[in-house]
């Protein structure tokens, strides 16, 4: 984790990232060892790099994303990240998916390089995986974290 009064590197949040490797899958939780989903992967990184969440996601069920419109998950991430282009995505810059063509966006991860990433799946573990052509397809947006340095000082 940074030190306190510092910015995250990159380096910084794909070790706060790899923490959760191996971690079960628990819809709505984020906690490294007990259980996470992708977006409570998210929002732990975010607490072990600054402290507390921005906010805190209201309720939702396991099938929230084939039942709505509304962009909730890029809504969120476009209040609290900042966009970059997803052709210049690199380690720890969060990437969020489109699971299915015509839903809406629903899945995240986090990038520890150009080609692979973290990321929590239902009825498995937090792994890293490669980021291969199947997630390349269904990419629908990219975000760095807040404030991010570009290197360790």
């Amino acid at each position: 984790m940074p030190a306190p009064g510092r910015n995250p590197t990159r380096e910084d949040i794909v070790r706060a990232a790899r923490r959760y490797i191996g971690t079960p899958y628990h819809h709505q939780a984020a906690l490294a060892g007990a259980g996470c989903d992708c977006l409570g992967l998210v929002r732990g990184v975010w607490r072990d790099l600054y402290g507390s969440e921005p906010e805190v996601p209201p309720p939702y069920t396991p099938d929230w994303g084939e039942t709505g419109a509304i962009e909730h998950m890029l809504a969120a991430a476009t209040r609290h990240l900042v966009p970059v282009d997803v052709g210049t995505a690199d380690a720890g810059d969060v990437m969020i998916f489109r699971l299915r063509n015509g839903v809406i966006a629903k899945h995240a991860a986090i990038l520890t390089s150009r080609t692979s990433m973290i990321h929590a799946q239902s009825e498995d573990r937090v792994r890293e995986v490669t980021m291969n052509g199947w997630w390349l397809r269904h990419v629908a947006a990219a975000f760095a974290f807040p404030n991010r340095e570009e290197s360790s000082p």
